[in-house]
């Protein structure tokens, strides 16, 4: 459940008009439903009560610091793939000790930095990863908490950019040559075993790939414990999906339950990495249509004899603003923020960018529009912000929170400015200031 109603045709984010909002604040813009980003980590988090174990909030998928501070209060914590992620995730007041630091490269100054900030644990990804990350601590005359991540060839069936957990993928260690590096980490001076990790995609619609390699990743534990390695934590990731179109990913509570029951009898502690099923459904991305226009298929007809038209409508909104459909081919569902109950046609939602890559929406049927309309870009919260960029020498956009009848912006729109800001012209000229 999300708070993105329409109300006699009205989009409404809780109870504020989008509409108002978005004169207020200009397009594009994201908007999020403090709500709703509520609602769905309580939703997960309790969903596991009864047994011990951390939800640590995905920063990838949606990193305003805002955000990650309304989770942290809800007693979240932070999983961080950069020590960008973790200069965020401190910034916001996310507790180090709830801190989980992923990803296959990490940086010798990010490792440093990890580990000044004492965070919780490392998951680490590669023989030469433990090495570095031994290397750093000794330097620091400390001991770097660690997990390994495992890749337990698992196939999650989702897109193939977003899986993660089969052999061919890079992330993580082999689950069957993943043994000898426990068995070296153990013997390092500077380096404390305290978990095993997996992470096997995002976008999940089924609970049996998580469950095969939950089971694989307790016969791995087993292993480890006749070689005398007792594990504190179990990482197994995040991934759960959520509904664009058609989908039918499981409840949360599902997920739990299944979980839960394959756990019997582990006392180590179950870590989570909650992403996409928290935020996607909470945010849109508000867009206006700029231009309509028609372009005819010269010499093509249909069967019927009909000539064949193309209809764009072209928004102010933009591959470098939500990269989804460009990347993955990914569904979003588009609606009018104000509906007008035109008669509806087939049309291709374009942005302005130069690149025929660059779209919102290909033959999706939408009421009529005009230039000034209003469209809604719904499920944007995940994986939206997070991944856009300034291509075309585009300033990103803003970002708002609605909590009931209210609004605040919390990340305001880049300027022309903010766009050199740091480069230089020749002779040290710096501008952006």
């Amino acid at each position: 459940m999300n708070h993105f109603v329409s109300n006699n045709g009205e989009l409404f984010c809780e109870q504020m008009a989008v509409a108002p909002i978005a004169r207020e604040v200009g397009t594009p813009f994201y908007l999020y439903s403090k709500a709703t980003l509520t609602r769905h980590f309580l939703a997960f988090d309790s969903a596991f009560a009864g047994i011990d174990h951390l939800t640590c909030f995905a920063v990838k998928a949606c990193s305003n610091i805002a955000i990650l501070n309304l989770f942290s209060g809800l007693g979240g914590g932070a999983d961080i793939v950069s020590g960008g992620e973790l200069y965020r995730a401190l910034t916001a007041g996310v507790d180090p000790k709830r801190i989980i630091y992923s990803g296959v490269g990490k940086t010798e100054e990010e490792l440093r930095y990890a580990l000044e900030s004492k965070i919780l644990l490392f998951n680490v990804e590669s023989a030469q990863e433990l090495e570095r990350l031994q290397r750093v601590a000794a330097a620091m005359e400390i001991k770097a908490p660690v997990s390994f991540r495992v890749n337990p060839d698992v196939d999650p069936q989702t897109h193939a950019y977003i899986s993660t957990g089969l052999a061919k993928n890079k992330f993580g260690v082999p689950i069957d040559e993943a043994l000898d590096l426990y068995v070296l980490a153990k013997g390092m001076e500077n380096i404390e075993v305290k978990g095993v990790s997996c992470h096997i995609g995002s976008q999940l619609t089924l609970i049996s790939p998580f469950i095969e390699s939950l089971r694989k990743v307790k016969g791995f534990v087993e292993r480890l414990a006749a070689t005398g390695i007792v594990i504190d934590f179990i990482d197994l990731g995040g991934g759960v999906g959520i509904t664009y179109d058609a989908e039918e990913p499981p409840h949360p509570r599902d997920y739990a339950e299944a979980i839960k029951e394959e756990l019997q009898g582990v006392t180590a502690t179950l870590i989570l990495e909650p992403g996409r099923v928290i935020v996607g459904n909470a945010g849109i991305l508000v867009t206006e249509v700029q231009y309509t226009k028609t372009n005819r298929r010269a010499g093509m007809k249909s069967d019927q004899g009909i000539e064949q038209v193309k209809k764009f409508v072209v928004v102010d909104a933009a591959m470098n603003d939500l990269a989804r459909p460009s990347l993955y081919g990914a569904y979003h569902a588009i609606v009018p923020v104000q509906e007008k109950g035109a008669e509806r046609e087939v049309v291709d939602i374009v942005g302005p960018i130069c690149e025929t890559g660059d779209f919102l929406a290909k033959d999706r049927e939408l009421p009529r529009v005009e230039q000034g309309d209003l469209l809604a870009v719904m499920s944007a919260g995940a994986y939206g912000f997070s991944m856009s960029s300034n291509y075309n020498s585009r300033p990103r956009v803003a970002e708002v929170l609605v909590d009931g009848d209210s609004y605040e912006i919390i990340r305001r729109r880049e300027t022309f400015e903010s766009l050199v800001q740091g480069e230089t012209l020749p002779g040290g000229v710096r501008h952006g200031h």
